[in-house]
């Protein structure tokens, strides 16, 4: 019997996982992959330079090895040139299959979507559901899983699993390698824009290693610092955050207050005119993303009530948003921010201080 991980001649779809330092979670992830029933899979690992045993495990788990340069979107650009399957689904090495039959039904998901629609350009993610060592945070954990089932802007990232074709993929053009991170978003967006999300059935297990290290607050609102200044074409922050991030991997809970000083030093050099105009960017920001506050008034009464309705997401796109397209309310959201900005800063500081 052929290896599940090297299938035969004709793979059905290619898993792609990149990895840098991954060897206690990659044999999980390889050997959940190994059990998947009626679909034949090719596995590509594409290391971006692992010092801790990553590629001998991938090696002795029978998937195909490539090494890369390190960069996440390099990484998965060269293992998706590698791939022969007329599938892709990219995977986080720390991310985990929770039913047998998953990919095989979220592959034949993705192409009865393809068909309907008479066309390549669908894309398909799972929804999260989040695997965690310690304890606390339930309710907003739980928001979370929640919103990844959406197929909203800004709602898809690399952990829920990317499965496209690769005529789809190559026609996108591969994940952006330009900047250290992000390179998932963008494809995300560029997928909503020319193409359509679906959300595939089952959910896909991530580890919440991250947020319980740093915190799921300071993960939270740097994230949405984060997409905010992407979409603002703050790219400055970006060549510079870089080092400023970095430098705080080894610290375990992330220390906001370099990034806020980073962003007040940023409009500070770009002067008053400047500033103002990013301020005003980031309150239409804010307020495209206000559909937030009413899904959570969603998720409350579903949890509440056993629901699954959206009357407060509905009231949300066809009237609040409507309302408050007009730049008055930029700028209260623009003033409301800049408060929030700067009553977080002191408060971090003093808890960073301690």
């Amino acid at each position: 019997m052929q290896d599940p991980l090297t299938t035969g001649y004709h793979p059905q779809l290619s898993v792609i996982i990149p990895t840098i330092n991954e060897s206690r979670t990659l044999p999980g992830l390889l050997e959940q992959l190994r059990q998947q029933k009626q679909i034949q899979l090719e596995v590509i690992v594409a290391d971006g330079g692992s010092k801790d045993g990553t590629p001998e495990a991938a090696v002795k788990a029978g998937a195909i090895l490539l090494q890369t340069s390190a960069g996440r979107g390099c990484q998965m650009n060269r293992a998706a040139s590698r791939a022969s399957a007329p599938y892709l689904l990219f995977l986080h090495a720390d991310s985990m299959p929770t039913d047998d039959l998953q990919l095989q039904s979220a592959l034949e998901a993705l192409m009865a979507n393809c068909r309907r629609m008479e066309s390549q350009r669908v894309a398909g993610h799972f929804k999260l559901r989040f695997r965690r060592n310690g304890k606390g945070n339930n309710l907003a954990y739980s928001y979370y899983e929640s919103k990844s089932a959406l197929n909203r802007a800004e709602c898809t990232n690399g952990d829920q699993g990317f499965l496209l074709s690769a005529e789809f993929f190559q026609e996108l053009g591969g994940f952006d390698e330009s900047l250290w991170f992000l390179e998932d978003q963008r494809l995300a967006e560029q997928i909503r824009h020319t193409g359509t999300w679906i959300t595939l059935p089952g959910e896909l297990e991530t580890s919440a290693r991250r947020f319980e290290l740093e915190g799921l607050g300071r993960r939270m609102i740097l994230s949405a610092l984060i997409m905010n200044f992407h979409s603002i074409g703050l790219s400055e922050f970006f060549h510079r955050a870089g080092s400023v991030y970095r430098n705080q991997e080894s610290t375990g809970r992330l220390l906001m207050t370099p990034i806020f000083k980073l962003i007040s030093d940023l409009n500070r050099e770009a002067g008053t005119r400047v500033s103002r105009q990013r301020w005003r960017a980031t309150g239409g920001y804010v307020l495209g993303h206000a559909w937030q506050l009413f899904f959570y008034l969603d998720f409350l009464i579903g949890k509440l009530f056993k629901t699954d309705s959206h009357p407060f997401l509905t009231l949300h796109d066809r009237v609040f948003r409507p309302i408050t397209s007009f730049p008055p309310f930029e700028y209260l959201a623009a003033g409301l921010t800049w408060i929030w900005f700067q009553i977080s800063w002191k408060v971090f500081s003093r808890l960073e201080r301690r």
